[in-house]
């Protein structure tokens, strides 16, 4: 792998904090495994035509930029549900991709999904599957969590073989200790993948 593109790219929207605790978990393993992990986030979306972002948040995370995504090793994306599909802003950065799927620069890359409801039947699954489709039409190679992974059996809030999730309620819950696990064995799985398949190459 070269070291121009050895990192994978923990991409993620969070409006309360909840996806951020979880990209920054899902980091964390990406790093035990080997890799580096760069966490970027997305500028909100406005109705109002002339509302503009700064170039660069006032805190947090930078803001990803296209270089970020076409050059990474791996992708794991992230978002809060919106009546069961990813929030606007990501959404919105996805739809400006065209270019890289056009030049095929994801193509055979490991790629993997995570988000954060309110409630536990709040449309986890379903947000997880609303991003995995624009990640299959950029060729990327989708990984879940495998059953290997104790915390699928005993989490009785987030936690999906579609991807690590997190049951946030009206904000004020932590990150359970499986959703931890999950996150960072998410984590490990796409860094291990992604060396996998450049050895592969």
């Amino acid at each position: 792998m070269s070291s121009m593109s050895s990192y994978i790219l923990v991409l993620y929207y969070s409006r309360y904090g909840s996806t951020k605790a979880m990209a920054e978990k899902i980091a964390e393993g990406v790093e035990q495994a080997g890799l580096e992990a760069k966490v970027r986030t997305v500028p909100a979306v406005s109705a109002n035509s002339e509302a503009t972002e700064s170039d660069i948040p006032a805190e947090g995370h930078v803001y990803c930029s296209q270089d970020d995504l076409k050059s990474c090793s791996g992708l794991i994306l992230g978002s809060p549900t919106r009546f069961g599909n990813m929030a606007a802003p990501l959404k919105y950065f996805l739809d400006s991709t065209g270019d890289i799927w056009l030049n095929g620069d994801l193509i055979g890359k490991p790629a993997a999904v995570f988000t954060s409801t309110g409630s536990l039947h709040g449309g986890q699954e379903t947000t997880l599957l609303s991003m995995m489709l624009p990640l299959m039409h950029q060729g990327m190679v989708l990984a879940g969590l495998p059953y290997s992974e104790q915390a699928l059996h005993t989490t009785t809030k987030g936690g999906t073989p579609y991807g690590a999730s997190h049951q946030s309620g009206d904000g004020s819950f932590g990150l359970s200790g499986e959703e931890e696990e999950l996150c960072i064995a998410l984590g490990k799985r796409i860094a291990g993948l992604a060396s996998k398949l450049s050895d592969s190459i």
